[in-house]
């Protein structure tokens, strides 16, 4: 029928292309954070949030914010400089220090962290080294079939999809061997960007491996690969144990004779004993789900096989190298079109609200997952439950059954011969059951963040809409980490969360260090956003054959004081979060182009901008153009004012004594580094259009 027909395209609606915010954004974003929650000021150390202030400094009104110090000294940062500051993670919130102001055990924190930075950065490039010395495998891609293939995906592709199918090519036709993480919430289009791989490597006569944590998933993809590849001639084999041992055998000869094109498999894939013919794609489905041991097999492989990963919510290593670059990373969070959110409860155990639940479920046509996490007493509760709601028809799914048992039951469930299940997380990954669209998770305090997000995203693959209830005991007698997860998973319950919900895991369990085993103790001196920072600079440094030392780790920017009102009203932007979320990326613009985005961003969403917006905007492209330049520091007031150089500035000295000889009256030389401007300037406009003139001014010659 397809050949005949074509393929029904499902859900044919283009979504509004939305801004995409890069990885970089979605963590160093200020919009979450909530009064006493501790931030980092890179000069200052870490105090605690106290909220956006107002003050006339004077007689002008600029917004500041405000952080508390030890012994309750306040700190007011101006908005024009909240690049300064960024939200403290990698380590709990309650044991995050609290400097005090004027004391050096900051500078101290940050010396060692530099020292510990300059080894991690010359590992860090080592590893770089390593990954652009092996020669990887450079697929033909051959575009005629690869259309074809691409026209056979019966839904409309998400932008966000798109990039990172996009992107997954690019690596692919390059000679350099990919290692590409692709980060996206349960059913927003990973395994297609994964079949889209496979196709290419199999088209250009490769082999594929597809390494899943569970039997379930397994068999799940090799139903779903072997549906995609059905118009082409691709052999796809599974491993698992639902195999006898004597087809397992077959599998694995006809694997290194290269007649199999698409291996899937859990662990059993790692073991030495299978020698594929001509490997050339390794696709690991939710990578957090396999252990250390398993992750060194897959290193083995990594020098010059392609590798692309696929997660939910990458553990916080994984996050961490994607954060410094070490791994490409793709983001897809763009629902699939009519996706609502799984609206979520957290709730102590009760029987009332287990009973309303089911029915309000199995009402409505639709199934129930109940998810108890203990063979021993998981028949029991499977009883509990035909009693308390007898108008269900309940059974009990769990790893430690037979195969066929398994098999079989999974079956009946996806057929609607029974609308509860009772089962473990072996559910966890694996089987899309449209219709289930309720799942009930008895002591969820018990479960991982990434598992609570995962086994969430069982439900609600559908176009109704989807409930998870977290039951728990009293909170007394959960521990702290359990009530913050619980806490985490409750408020992000938004499409495309998974990405967040990881920055959050990164909080509550640290960052952990890159390339060894060891937690790494500086990261939390100093927090995770300024070590990357911090990192990233040094890798720079030892890249250009400098050696990276604190002042250029830690460079701050140059200060722009031109006493003239430049924030963001609150009666243009009311949210403070919001405001707060704009102000720090303005501030975090480097060049003017990214400042034309946010005006159009901001004129887009709230309307035109009014002048004190529009000052703020023209200060930060001043203080752009000004560092440029060599600039510490601009002072301007109504009657002139001063300009202040480093020591090592990027203007000749000849431009500022042509400036002084050709206006002596206005312009003159006070010390060897600041040039002294005397001007009557009350007009804002015109003070801003002298300082832009004279910045293009000294900028002539360099």
């Amino acid at each position: 029928e397809t050949e005949l027909m074509g393929n029904r395209v499902s859900q044919r609606r283009r979504r509004e292309q939305k801004p995409t915010q890069s990885s970089d954004a979605l963590i160093r974003n200020l919009a979450e954070l909530k009064t006493g929650q501790p931030v980092v000021h890179i000069d200052h150390g870490v105090g605690r949030y106290q909220g956006l202030t107002t003050l006339d400094a004077g007689n002008v009104t600029t917004e500041f914010v405000t952080i508390e110090y030890a012994q309750q000294s306040k700190l007011y940062v101006p908005v024009a400089s909240l690049d300064v500051l960024s939200r403290y993670s990698g380590g709990e919130e309650n044991h995050a220090p609290l400097h005090k102001l004027g004391n050096d055990s900051w500078e101290k924190a940050k010396k060692r962290a530099a020292e510990k930075i300059r080894d991690v950065a010359a590992e860090l490039l080592d590893v770089y080294a390593k990954r652009a010395s092996n020669e990887g495998y450079g697929f033909t891609i051959d575009q005629d079939d690869y259309h074809r293939f691409a026209e056979g995906f019966p839904f409309e592709e998400t932008t966000d999809q798109l990039n990172a199918i996009n992107a997954v090519v690019q690596d692919m036709a390059a000679t350099q061997p990919m290692d590409r993480l692709v980060c996206g919430d349960v059913g927003f289009g990973k395994t297609e960007v994964a079949m889209r791989a496979a196709f290419i490597a199999v088209n250009d006569n490769r082999q594929v491996m597809v390494l899943v944590p569970t039997t379930l998933l397994a068999q799940q993809h090799y139903e779903n690969f072997k549906d995609r590849f059905a118009d082409w001639p691709v052999r796809i084999e599974v491993l698992s144990r639902f195999k006898t041992a004597k087809q397992s055998k077959q599998i694995l000869a006809d694997t290194e004779e290269g007649k199999v094109d698409i291996l899937i498999g859990t662990h059993k894939l790692l073991q030495g004993d299978i020698k594929p013919k001509a490997l050339g794609l390794l696709i690991v489905d939710e990578e957090h789900r396999f252990g250390v041991r398993q992750k060194e097999a897959i290193k083995r492989l990594r020098a010059n096989v392609d590798i692309l990963t696929l997660t939910a919510t990458p553990i916080p290593r994984t996050l961490n190298m994607a954060m410094n670059n070490i791994r490409d990373l793709s983001i897809i969070a763009t629902p699939p079109a009519r996706r609502l959110a799984v609206k979520t409860f957290v709730r102590e155990h009760d029987n009332a609200t287990i009973r309303e639940a089911i029915l309000r479920e199995t009402l409505r046509g639709g199934q129930v997952y109940f998810l108890h996490n203990n063979v021993d007493t998981i028949e029991k509760t499977a009883r509990d439950i035909e009693t308390l709601v007898p108008e269900a028809s309940v059974t009990v799914a769990h790893g430690q059954m037979r195969e066929r048992d398994l098999e079989r039951i999974m079956s009946d469930f996806y057929h609607q011969r029974f609308n509860v299940l009772v089962c473990t997380t072996i559910i966890e990954t694996g089987i899309d059951v449209p219709s289930a669209n309720t799942i009930i998770i008895d002591r969820a305090d018990h479960l991982g963040l990434a598992q609570l997000h995962q086994l969430r995203g069982r439900v609600g693959r559908s176009h109704h809409q989807a409930y998870a209830y977290l039951l728990t005991p009293h909170p007394k007698r959960m521990t702290k980490d359990a009530l913050k997860r619980l806490e985490a998973i409750s408020q992000l319950e938004d499409l495309g969360a998974g990405f967040m919900l990881a920055t959050h895991d990164l909080e509550i369990r640290g960052a952990g260090e890159l390339l060894g085993d060891d937690q790494s103790g500086q990261i939390e001196s100093i927090g995770f956003t300024l070590y990357t920072d911090m990192l990233e600079q040094a890798v720079e440094s030892l890249k250009d054959g400098k050696e990276p030392t604190l002042e250029g780790l830690t460079r701050s920017r140059a200060e722009i004081d031109l006493r003239i009102p430049a924030l963001l009203p609150d009666d243009y932007i009311a949210d403070i979060n919001t405001r707060l979320n704009i102000y720090k990326r303005i501030a975090s613009c480097n060049n003017d182009e990214q400042l034309e985005d946010i005006q159009v961003e901001l004129i887009d969403r709230f309307g035109l901008l009014p002048d004190a917006s529009k000052n703020l905007v023209a200060q930060t492209r001043i203080r752009n153009h000004a560092e440029a330049l060599g600039i510490r520091k601009i002072d301007m007031g109504n009657q002139g004012g001063t300009i202040e150089f480093n020591e090592t500035p990027k203007v000749k000295p000849e431009t500022i004594i042509g400036l002084i000889q050709k206006c002596p009256q206005n312009y003159r030389l006070e010390g060897p580094t600041k040039l002294k401007v005397t001007q009557s300037i009350e007009d804002t406009q015109s003070r801003l259009k002298l300082i832009q003139s004279l910045l293009e001014e000294l900028a002539s010659d360099t």
